[in-house]
């Protein structure tokens, strides 16, 4: 019996240890990824309540559904997949929530330079089409590899990489327009 303590573990180690019944497993991945998933999350729904939300949803469903994870992905590409259909569930949902929220985006005169930037960016990408987005915070803004990427969204690579083509043309061309430039 392997007696290693649980944050020696790899992820597939806990995802089976949890679905054979260990008490802990769960709370270890959970531990590990919550972050990540968590900022996934934000930056695919561009509101800090709904993120916390579908990161509650997905990692509730993940907890029930461990028995179906199969191993031919990485844990955190399931993981992944979980979050991004969640937010997307509570997204069609609760239309028009992919907007930013007003107060986040008040008196940004008084802002930093640095935060201006980050809330037209952020602006931008929540009116970026939805498979757009999807791909460029997974690719751009996670460090994802396009494969990864992929198998999350369910889609070919190629779609992955136009999406991606796409969102960073539409983006620039969004932000190009707020500072006035041509």
């Amino acid at each position: 019996m392997d007696h290693r303590p649980l944050h020696e573990r790899d992820d597939r180690e806990l995802v089976r240890l949890h679905v054979e019944g260990h008490p802990d497993a769960f709370g270890e991945l959970f531990r590990r990824h919550r972050d990540r998933m968590w900022a996934v999350a934000l930056r695919t729904t561009g509101n800090r309540e709904l993120a916390s939300d579908c990161v509650q949803d997905a990692f509730i469903s993940a907890f029930r559904r461990a028995g179906s994870y199969r191993g031919d992905a990485a844990v955190t590409t399931w993981l992944h997949r979980i979050v991004v259909n969640a937010c997307l569930d509570r997204l069609r949902r609760d239309k028009p929530t992919s907007q930013l929220p007003e107060h986040e985006l008040a008196d940004r005169r008084d802002a930093h330079a640095s935060l201006e930037t980050r809330l037209d960016v952020r602006e931008a990408l929540a009116r970026l089409p939805e498979g757009q987005r999807l791909a460029l915070v997974l690719v751009d803004m996670h460090g994802m590899s396009v494969a990864e990427a992929a198998l999350v969204l369910e889609v070919a690579e190629g779609t992955v990489k136009s999406r991606c083509s796409r969102g960073r043309e539409a983006l620039a061309a969004m932000l190009r327009e707020r500072s006035g430039q041509p």
